[in-house]
């Protein structure tokens, strides 16, 4: 009898997004697989017995974690705003995961000269209402996020033309005065004569690692999210910090130690001076070290690092708790 899979994890069917979240998953040693091969929807987490992996779309995977059918799942934080307008009640961004970047943006023609704000947008609003007698028109899929941050904002006189292709054509077609879309480069806008405003980043997303509130967490999902959450936190720390070994005289040990510490290093504990610091700030605390009195530095690489800490899953417990 096959074992009744405990912890649910929704990824991506297809495309570069799902590429990113099978690496994703990869540098944390935990290897996604789709047993059937690629036309399979279900598949596993190998050496993971009991976690089952769910390839569904994007705005899918969204439905599944709101209704807590999912534990797991990796998608844009932009389709979890625009889905879920409690989303704060019923998931937990565990983790932005560096990939599926984009950012929410409001953009005009770019031959509306005299707008280049919102504050800009909620008068120019008025004004097209009293000449053309109809509202200005905003083309976006993105109508729950448009409706808060104009609300937000102060912008009233317009309705929503919903749109499911090529947004950013709207001003051009007629269809729209201007649009709210997604954007990565910025090249569609341009080639479509459009500008952001200057506070018209309504959201910048990227793809992240959610947790659903409202799943079924029980004390077998918990110690399964616990494994799992402990080896992509272990990485990431692994990936983006450098431990730094200091041989040093008795004498210069208590100066370097604190030269360290202001320089953001977190010491470690044990035998001699250890350091853990950002990546992009190990060489330049090295060299200050060894001017000023160190005989030897070593910067290593660490693959994972794991510590008692384990922040990711007691973010996730931490939230479960309260609810």
């Amino acid at each position: 009898m096959i074992a009744r899979p405990r912890l649910v994890i929704a990824v991506p069917s297809k495309g570069r997004l799902q590429e990113n979240a099978f690496a994703f998953f990869a540098r944390a040693g935990l290897t996604l697989a789709q047993e059937g091969g690629s036309r399979d929807y279900r598949g596993i987490v190998k050496g993971m017995p009991g976690v089952e992996v769910l390839f569904l779309s994007a705005s899918d995977i969204v439905a599944k974690l709101a209704a807590g059918e999912a534990h797991f799942g990796v998608t844009g934080e932009d389709l979890v705003r625009e889905a879920l307008p409690d989303a704060d009640n019923r998931i937990l961004m565990v983790q932005p995961l560096g990939f599926g970047h984009a950012d929410v943006v409001v953009a005009v023609p770019k031959g509306w000269i005299d707008t280049a704000s919102m504050e800009d947008l909620e008068e120019v609003a008025a004004d097209f209402h009293q000449r053309h007698g109809r509202r200005l028109r905003v083309a976006t899929k993105y109508i729950n996020l448009t409706r808060r941050a104009f609300a937000e904002h102060g912008v009233a006189d317009y309705r929503i033309v919903e749109s499911l292709g090529a947004t950013e054509g709207a001003p051009t077609s007629g269809a729209a005065e201007l649009i709210v879309d997604i954007t990565t480069t910025g090249a569609t806008l341009e080639a479509n004569a459009l500008k952001v405003l200057s506070d018209g980043v309504l959201l910048r997303s990227q793809a992240n690692l959610v947790a659903s509130l409202k799943a079924d967490w029980s004390k077998d999902t918990l110690a399964l999210a616990r494994t799992m959450l402990d080896r992509i936190a272990a990485e990431t720390l692994g990936r983006t910090t450098r431990e730094i070994a200091v041989v040093a005289s008795s004498d210069d040990m208590a100066k370097l130690h604190d030269l360290a510490t202001t320089q953001s290093a977190e010491v470690l504990d044990g035998p001699g001076l250890r350091l853990r610091i950002a990546k992009d700030k190990a060489g330049d605390l090295a060299a200050k070290l060894v001017a000023a009195g160190a005989k030897d530095v070593t910067v290593s690489e660490q693959s994972y690092v794991f510590t008692q800490q384990a922040p990711l899953f007691q973010a996730l417990k931490a939230r479960l708790d309260k609810r």
